[in-house]
């Protein structure tokens, strides 16, 4: 089989316009990702602050220690969650409000931020 140049090039151009609607399309299902709102998101049924309760950290399921999950991190208005590289999370228990935002967006099954009461 032979092809012409113009064909050869042609082809090329549609396999790569192929490839790239692939990847738009892909980008443009974020409700995949992590650390994005869970599916069945709805902002009015989310968690409101309780001063008796606190955030804590369950490192074993958590997904910031290796994937890079920071959900939780940039849900905090609070600033009460950090990062610890290879370790996973760390919760202030000074700035934790008990707003249940982390656990709410949390992405994993066994929840790897829950509420607990505070002592």
């Amino acid at each position: 089989m032979s092809l012409s140049r113009k064909d050869f090039f042609r082809q090329g151009i549609f396999s790569l316009g192929e490839t790239l609607l692939k990847v738009s399309e892909t980008a443009l299902n974020i409700h995949e990702l992590p650390g994005s709102p869970p599916a069945g998101f709805d902002p009015a049924t989310e968690p409101v602050p309780d001063e008796n309760m606190i955030a804590k950290a369950d490192n074993q399921h958590c997904l910031a220690k290796g994937c890079g999950c920071f959900s939780c991190v940039e849900r905090c208005e609070y600033e009460a969650i950090k990062l610890i590289p290879g370790t996973g999370i760390c919760i202030d228990e000074a700035l934790c409000t008990g707003c249940g935002s982390c656990e709410y967006i949390c992405p994993v099954e066994p929840k790897a931020v829950v509420l607990i009461p505070r002592q």
